[in-house]
């Protein structure tokens, strides 16, 4: 028996919990274990689906963290661990997922993974060898899905992540954004943001020259590498670094995971972990494209993302009368107003000096 777990997560008001409870139960191995439940803990309190739960089973300290997914996203999270992975020999890199559950009405699943404690990057003082370890297995990830067979698959279960990404999101903003009536005050705002989502719709022909060009190969992206979904454990065999949440994975060019990563981190830093990357892809034969193109990829990637996060407070306004749609869309504009290249000028020259070090 292990007390609490019947009543586990009962105060969040969260679906699926007796399905969940069942597969805890399971996974625990209660029939044979004595022990409780000691903390729960929200690790995502703003989207309030993923909790730490920490046990004492039979003297041990055992601890797990639950995450409620939508279907499709439990879905391509476990084709990830179970076959996306595997194939290109990463098994280990990916996340320690345990178990799965679906909640009965079919609304939402629960994963529960092995908690992997607080080993996250940090991106405010990256650590040189931590950082390493992470970029390689990025860079293997990349190089070696890229042209993979598997990529009809990633694509059925995940997204299209290269020029139809931008072009997509650029459209389906402008249709949502014209199909608002602001009142006077957000009239400016709208038009504002209208103008910019044309002018990238007019780019498209030249960024999709761009990423045919200068993208390289299709290939299996995480789609959402923040340095958070990014873990550098030690080992008795050194540093392992494990990537999670595959929630956004998809088919497209490396350049759109490489220009998030780079994103979280200083621009004085950026310089080291792209020569990283790059020596790491070198092995693959893979060669970066200069600054200068590869600025315009890292935009074409940002810009599409920042159209994608108009889209839906647009609709939110226009179907629900939303008032905070508003807000949104102000933040969204500053996003553009302050976006600046992802590589800082000196970037080149710094990069050029590594390469000769």
């Amino acid at each position: 028996m292990i007390e609490g777990l019947d009543t586990v997560l009962e105060d969040t008001g969260q679906p699926g919990l007796p399905e969940l409870r069942g597969l805890l139960k399971e996974l625990l191995d209660v029939r044979n274990a004595e022990g409780r439940l000691i903390e729960s803990q929200t690790l995502q309190a703003r989207a309030l689906r993923v909790f730490r739960l920490r046990f004492v089973i039979n003297g041990q300290t055992r601890s797990m963290v639950v995450k409620r997914l939508k279907p499709e996203s439990a879905r391509r999270n476990e084709m990830v661990v179970k076959r996306w992975l595997p194939a290109i020999g990463l098994s280990s890199n990916g996340p320690p997922l345990l178990g799965s559950i679906a909640e009965r009405s079919g609304i939402c699943a629960w994963h529960v993974y092995d908690d992997l404690g607080q080993h996250e990057l940090d991106p405010s003082q990256p650590d040189l060898k931590s950082v390493s370890v992470a970029i390689e297995v990025i860079a293997r990830l990349h190089t070696r899905f890229a042209g993979h067979p598997l990529l009809g698959e990633v694509r059925q279960y995940g997204g299209n992540l290269g020029i139809h990404f931008y072009e997509s999101n650029v459209r389906d903003a402008i249709y949502a954004l014209d199909a608002c009536k602001p009142v006077e005050q957000q009239i400016q705002l709208r038009d504002r943001l209208l103008q910019r989502l044309y002018k990238l719709r007019d780019e498209l022909p030249l960024r999709a020259q761009a990423l045919d060009e200068w993208g390289g190969p299709e290939t299996l992206l995480h789609g959402d590498l923040w340095t958070i979904n990014v873990f550098v454990l030690p080992t008795a065999n050194g540093l392992d670094a494990r990537l999670i949440d595959w929630d956004y994975t998809g088919v497209g060019p490396a350049c759109y995971d490489l220009s998030t990563f780079l994103l979280r981190f200083p621009p004085r830093h950026r310089p080291w972990i792209l020569h990283a990357y790059s020596a790491e892809v070198a092995r693959a034969g893979w060669r970066l494209p200069p600054l200068q193109e590869l600025n315009l990829l890292f935009e074409t990637a940002e810009y599409a993302r920042f159209a994608n996060h108009i889209i839906w407070p647009a609709i939110a306004l226009v179907q629900d009368h939303a008032s905070w749609g508003w807000d949104v869309l102000a933040e969204v504009e500053q996003w553009f107003e302050d976006f600046e290249p992802v590589l800082p000028c000196e970037c080149e020259t710094h990069a050029r000096s590594l390469a000769k070090s």
